[in-house]
């Protein structure tokens, strides 16, 4: 059962949301343990259901708005309320402050200089910043989902991590969904990264080594 402590939210606001993949509710909240406004996309009637198709995303302006290729936020948040608009039941979770694992915008961009001027990898970069690699707190995704009455989970990721995150949180996750974009010139490197450096399960990278 989930985790009855930390549960509250500051403020809830929630509306439909007619998109061009369908119909969905936005459910806006603020979260008042970090401060920010993030925003569940819910599909169908997901409180009281087990193993709900769930994907909890971390803001990417670069990715998710402008498109950029250098990494695959922008192709699995599409992906993924495809995956949930075909189920006709689910939640995506899209996370404020998670720029850059966390880091912020202005420092994800310094990231992005060294990668391109000196060949860092998206961890060297961050910490030849001094900066950390990953500082993203998945909390506020486990009190929206308690919010939402959804009981279990079946998570849209490729991150281990992430599963345990939401575990330790009080969410139950009853299983993990890869959620793999196609492979190019303009992500390998990013790709590659997160397989060697951060733990990724990214199988369809292993015939390039």
């Amino acid at each position: 059962m989930p985790d009855t402590r930390n549960t509250e939210l500051a403020e809830v606001a929630e509306s439909d949301l007619v998109t061009r993949r369908g119909a969905f509710r936005a459910v806006a909240f603020r979260d008042p343990h970090d401060g920010n406004e993030h925003l569940a996309l819910v599909k169908g009637q997901p409180r009281d259901q087990e193993e709900v198709l769930v994907r909890v995303h971390s803001e990417c302006l670069t990715g998710d708005v402008f498109g950029a290729l250098r990494c695959e936020c922008g192709a699995q948040l599409a992906a993924a309320v495809d995956a949930i608009a075909e189920a006709e039941c689910g939640v995506l979770v899209y996370l404020r402050g998670h720029e850059g694992r966390g880091i912020g915008l202005v420092a994800k961009v310094r990231t992005h200089v060294l990668q391109d001027e000196q060949g860092l990898d998206t961890v060297d970069s961050a910490t030849a910043l001094g900066l950390p690699v990953d500082v993203r707190d998945f909390g506020a995704a486990a009190r929206v989902l308690t919010h939402l009455g959804v009981r279990s989970v079946r998570l849209l990721s490729n991150n281990a991590d992430k599963v345990l995150a939401l575990t330790e949180h009080g969410i139950t996750v009853a299983g993990r969904v890869p959620l793999l974009v196609p492979v190019d010139e303009h992500n390998v490197r990013y790709l590659t990264a997160k397989r060697d450096r951060l733990g990724h399960d990214l199988p369809h990278l292993n015939s390039l080594g």
